[in-house]
């Protein structure tokens, strides 16, 4: 499967599952939920790292563009647009990292509108807070924990593959080149994200050694989240997660 294909595979399930949502504003208000909890609980987990010199940038960057609760569409529409000439319009590179992006999008989607929507079903009323226990429950009825590892390695081949690029010689000044014919033809959004991910990885330094164990601590951490939402006795793990939100606060 080429690249286009993949990525406008990718997003066109993204865009069905958005179509879905905007039918039922219950939905809508369950998915937002969702998302601002998995934020919080990521900011809470990375607390010591989002309050690290060397680390805050390329956490928060992880926090808001693969984790986050913000809206995608502008940088998914222009992916799809663009996907035809991605090839061609940026460098090569560049490319499989704009496909994993995009793969990673269209999973990352699906299960939180699965969790959204099991949580109406189990009798979660819409717009109130949601708590530990609820997203628990959601959490364990969607998706397996190969699923959600593969989700978790999906997330860490973006990260290794944006440090390698930060070494890729003359690629920063082939991105800044860029500024201009992007924004012209309206892709703004994804020229914004390849830079930043470009500079955030790229002000880690150390030829690769810090970004690494900035991997690592993702890796180690998440599948340490992953087996305990899974496998952990229920209240136990109800009562980290809530120890986790609030260090977000």
């Amino acid at each position: 499967m080429d690249a286009a294909h993949s990525i406008r595979q990718s997003l066109s399930r993204v865009a069905a599952l958005r179509a879905l949502v905007a039918e039922s504003a219950p939905l809508q208000r369950t998915l937002l939920a969702t998302k601002r909890f998995q934020a919080r609980r990521f900011a809470g987990t990375y607390q010591d790292l989002l309050q690290s010199s060397t680390f805050a940038a390329p956490t928060r960057f992880f926090l808001d563009e693969l984790y986050g609760e913000r809206d995608f569409s502008d940088r998914d529409a222009q992916f799809a647009r663009i996907a035809g000439a991605l090839q061609t319009f940026f460098p090569s590179q560049v490319v499989a990292t704009a496909v994993a992006l995009a793969q990673l999008h269209a999973l990352t989607e699906a299960l939180d509108v699965e969790m959204a929507q099991y949580l109406l079903s189990d009798g979660w009323p819409a717009g109130s807070t949601l708590d530990s226990s609820r997203y628990l429950r959601s959490w364990r009825a969607v998706a397996t924990p190969a699923i959600r590892l593969g989700q978790l390695q999906s997330v860490l081949d973006i990260g290794h593959e944006l440090d390698r690029l930060t070494r890729t010689k003359g690629l920063r000044l082939t991105l800044r080149m860029m500024r201009g014919p992007a924004k012209a033809a309206g892709l703004h959004s994804l020229q914004s994200f390849l830079e930043t991910g470009f500079d955030t990885f790229a002000s880690m330094g150390g030829k690769g050694r810090d970004a690494q164990a900035f991997l690592d601590t993702i890796r180690e951490r998440e599948t340490t989240w992953i087996n305990a939402l899974f496998h952990a006795p229920r209240v136990a793990c109800e009562t980290d997660l809530e120890t986790c939100l609030g260090k977000a606060l």
